[in-house]
């Protein structure tokens, strides 16, 4: 009997939880259309920061794979959210998206635990390669 070896397909990041958080709805939909489109990841998504805190608050670093977060929100900005998780003991990779990049921001969001931090606006392929670099870490 001849047995044929069945050929490896790239499996695409379906395993791969993202969380995303950003009040500017255009912003959002276009991360969360990229990484789903592109990624295959699943996506939960959230305009208000509240709702994302209460979210991180029951998750671990076994149900998300990467935070990507808007730095000025209302209620809690993004240091505030990577803070929360560093605090859970998540060490989940967290990329940081603020269109104030400024000398203290990027320290701060260094200090508090950020694994990237990138500049609004921003190329959608670029944000992909991130993603895709701090997944692969």
């Amino acid at each position: 009997m001849l047995t044929l070896p069945i050929p490896q397909v790239k499996a695409r990041m379906t395993s791969q939880s993202i969380v995303v958080i950003d009040d500017d709805v255009i912003t959002l939909e276009l991360i969360v259309v990229a990484l789903e489109q592109q990624l295959g990841a699943h996506v939960h998504s959230f305009t208000h920061s509240k709702l994302a805190r209460a979210f991180l608050l029951k998750q671990s670093d076994a149900s998300v794979s990467l935070v990507v977060s808007d730095q000025m929100m209302p209620d809690y900005d993004g240091i505030a959210l990577l803070n929360l998780c560093r605090r859970q003991g998540m060490q989940v990779p967290f990329l940081l998206l603020t269109a104030d990049a400024t000398r203290a921001t990027v320290l701060k969001a260094r200090q508090s635990g950020a694994n990237q931090f990138m500049v609004k606006p921003f190329k959608v392929e670029n944000l992909l390669d991130n993603v895709r670099k701090l997944l692969a870490s």
